[in-house]
């Protein structure tokens, strides 16, 4: 008893174990999955971290550049009207203080990144459970923290490139691919090699803790992300429309 008991603290706070599930993360998944226990609290901490970094290096660089009177345009700018443009140009100005370089995009980054997490996880687990997955609802929400490292990878190589060229990026991941369709810029915003790496640690996380097929797994989070993708695209570009 009194050995479990010294353990328990040090697997709590095992930094080795980020580096690890991205190497072997079956592995990691099976630990977690023995241990029986709420495990998500490493991984969403990174993720908050590298989320409130980027945030930090975009505000900052943003703000330099409008210093500097430099306005990123639209890709579309050409085709706009000089009201509509007229109108991007006053609402770029009036949006130039630390509220909304700062505080708006951190309190919304972070947000997204714990409701996510929730909303997610909560529709993996139903989904696992109507397949016939055995997990519970802790055990979703551990799956969904650690398959969401890639995206801490991800804001730290952002951060690298912003810094090395001295300017926020205007297009993330694919959305750069979109120029006609606001709400396929939206969707794509969010798709990149790390949201693939992300669908198969969360298939693989689902395979080991609830007991799904390989199959039954793929579909499940196939279709839940689709989902997010889609909700998340059509708030993104209600948004942006407010915005214009």
């Amino acid at each position: 008893m009194t050995d479990t008991t010294q353990n328990s603290p040090a697997q709590r706070v095992d930094l080795t174990r980020p580096l690890a599930f991205l190497i072997r993360p079956k592995r990691v998944y099976e630990e977690m999955t023995s241990e029986s226990r709420a495990a998500w609290s490493m991984p969403m901490i990174i993720l908050s971290v590298t989320a409130i970094i980027a945030v930090i290096v975009a505000g900052y660089l943003k703000t330099q550049a409008a210093m500097m009177g430099e306005v990123p345009l639209p890709p579309d700018w050409q085709y706009w009207s000089p009201d509509m443009q007229q109108n991007f140009m006053q609402a770029q100005q009036a949006t130039q203080g630390a509220t909304f370089m700062y505080i708006i995009p951190l309190v919304g980054v972070l947000t997204s990144l714990w409701f996510g997490w929730v909303v997610v996880g909560g529709l993996l687990h139903l989904g696992s459970t109507l397949l016939g997955g055995r997990g519970s609802m802790q055990s979703a929400l551990n799956v969904v923290a650690w398959a969401s490292l890639p995206f801490a990878l991800r804001d730290v190589l952002r951060v690298i490139f912003m810094i090395s060229v001295g300017h926020a990026i205007n297009s993330p991941s694919l959305s750069g691919f979109a120029t006609t369709s606001t709400l396929l810029s939206q969707i794509l915003s969010h798709v990149d090699l790390f949201w693939i790496w992300y669908l198969i640690l969360l298939v693989i996380g689902f395979t080991v803790a609830d007991g799904l097929s390989r199959k039954k797994a793929s579909m499940g989070v196939a279709i839940v992300l689709l989902l997010v993708l889609a909700a998340q695209g059509g708030l993104g570009s209600l948004m942006a429309r407010f915005g214009a």
